[in-house]
């Protein structure tokens, strides 16, 4: 039996070249995503639900990346995590919430939190404006039993627009008004839209944000290939999701086939990212089948188990290296998934021949993740698991087509376990991206497509890997 050698991210080493650099910030970290859609930095959130959830997908889109939705949970909720990111930031509000003059201040209170907006257009059945219940009405109302029509700016003392306000017009009435919210509205005061400072604020604040053709953040989601996916795709990209990812452990496969078929009938005008794969052979499979990226890794990540439960896998980089070469060929853009524990990991997976890095394990424990904060030993952590750990598969039994199966049937591939709580991932990309940079200088890439070019990897030795980290010193950081 001939077995080659396979390689990951540990066995390998980058060769440097001479520069051309006089800083690294020279270097530009744009990527697609998809056929049809780019990225400033070439960052994804992973659809796990110790990962990615609006928050967190609001936060990868405005640093340039973007957040994958996961799927555990129902079409009504995942919808609405949707709608959330997508109302996040906008040029114009052009569908602003509103509430009923008639409602009381709580059940106002209750809307604002639930759709996760600071301030409501107040209007009745006809979309007419009537007013505003802005941050600071909500502050000062002691008696939440009132009408919001009690308590409201009314409309005789508001500051409006057009449907034709521009920006800068716009950040002049913020400027003279000292307001937070511009409604506009048409000649019969009937509401149009909505500008907001937050919005103007995020512009300036976040340059390098990932938006859509109405200046939404944009956003992916994911589906499985049983059960409701179909109608789950439906509404999701009626909520206005950018991209979808069909998830399943092993992408290549007649359940992946048969979904990518049913999917583009069902939602024919959205890109599909398929996998998880590892093969030249099941890449081309895809980039055949029309998918418009395909994902690579299969047991790679930290909290994954895939390899020890079914002995199948294949080291990352070489699964990277072999899939990137065929999907090239299609045009097919080519997502590393799993494995990246430094920034250095990135240089290698995009030289390798990807275009984009799905980070999991990384992400989890920040501020923006799901899930609440836990102390232990005086330490914050918060908790991550695979898609495929124990719990997250009797989750999706309990609320599932597959509640009857047994607990004794599912074998995981997945752990579930606590990390440290990092704070806000922000400052996780800066140092991921700050390293990308870093390395790209080292190649004399100016893109991405450069480094593709210009990455020479040498295999190293275990002695060489040590060499390569802290060593015989004592680290005080």
């Amino acid at each position: 039996m001939n077995i080659p050698l396979a390689l990951t991210y540990d066995d390998v080493l980058i060769v440097p070249r001479r520069s051309t650099f006089s800083s690294r910030d020279e270097a530009t970290t744009k990527t697609r995503l998809s056929r049809h859609i780019s990225l400033n930095i070439p960052i994804i959130s992973a659809n796990m639900d110790s990962v990615t959830g609006s928050e967190m997908a609001i936060a990868m889109a405005r640093l340039g990346g973007i957040g994958i939705l996961h799927r555990f949970n129902s079409i009504e909720e995942n919808v609405e995590e949707v709608k959330r990111v997508k109302r996040a930031q906008n040029l114009i509000v052009s569908d602003p919430y509103t509430i009923d003059p008639s409602k009381t201040v709580s059940e106002a209170k209750e809307f604002a939190n639930k759709t996760g907006v600071s301030g409501l257009l107040v209007s009745n059945g006809d979309r007419k404006l009537r007013g505003i219940l802005s941050r600071r009405d909500f502050l000062f109302a002691t008696d939440t039993n009132q009408k919001v029509e009690n308590i409201m700016t009314p409309r005789e003392k508001l500051i409006v627009g057009n449907a034709f306000t521009t920006f800068e017009e716009a950040k002049k009435i913020f400027a003279d008004y000292k307001v937070e919210k511009l409604p506009l509205v048409d000649e019969e005061n009937h509401i149009v839209g909505l500008i907001t400072s937050d919005d103007l604020k995020h512009l300036i604040n976040y340059p390098l944000s990932n938006r859509d053709s109405e200046g939404r953040l944009i956003v992916g989601a994911c589906v499985g290939v049983h059960g409701d996916y179909l109608e789950r795709a439906q509404e999701l990209v009626k909520a206005g999701v950018d991209i979808l990812v069909i998830d399943i452990a092993h992408g290549h496969s007649d359940l992946m086939f048969d979904a990518i078929v049913k999917l583009r009938e069902a939602v024919p005008n959205i890109d599909l990212i398929a996998g998880n794969i590892a093969t030249a052979n099941a890449a081309q499979e895809l980039c055949e089948a029309g998918v418009d990226a395909i994902k690579v890794g299969v047991g790679p990540g930290s909290i994954c188990i895939t390899r020890i439960v079914t002995g199948c896998g294949m080291p990352q980089l070489t699964a990277i290296i072999e899939a990137s070469i065929v999907a090239k060929k299609y045009g097919v853009p080519v997502i590393a998934d799993g494995g990246i524990k430094k920034s250095g990991d990135i240089v290698k997976a995009l030289g390798a021949g990807a275009d984009t890095v799905m980070l999991g394990s990384m992400l989890a424990g920040t501020e923006e993740s799901p899930g609440v904060i836990m102390n232990k030993d005086d330490k914050k952590f918060k908790i991550s698991r695979g898609s495929a750990s124990f719990t997250q598969a009797n989750d999706r039994r309990k609320i599932s087509q597959e509640k009857k199966k047994n607990m004794s049937d599912i074998v995981p591939e997945g752990i579930e376990s606590i990390v440290p709580f990092k704070g806000d991932v922000k400052s996780i990309i800066n140092q991921m991206v700050g390293g990308l940079k870093s390395g790209m200088s080292y190649t004399n890439s100016h893109t991405i497509a450069e480094l593709q070019k210009n990455v020479e990897f040498v295999r190293i030795s275990g002695f060489g890997l040590v060499e390569s980290g802290v060593h015989d010193v004592t680290a005080i950081t």
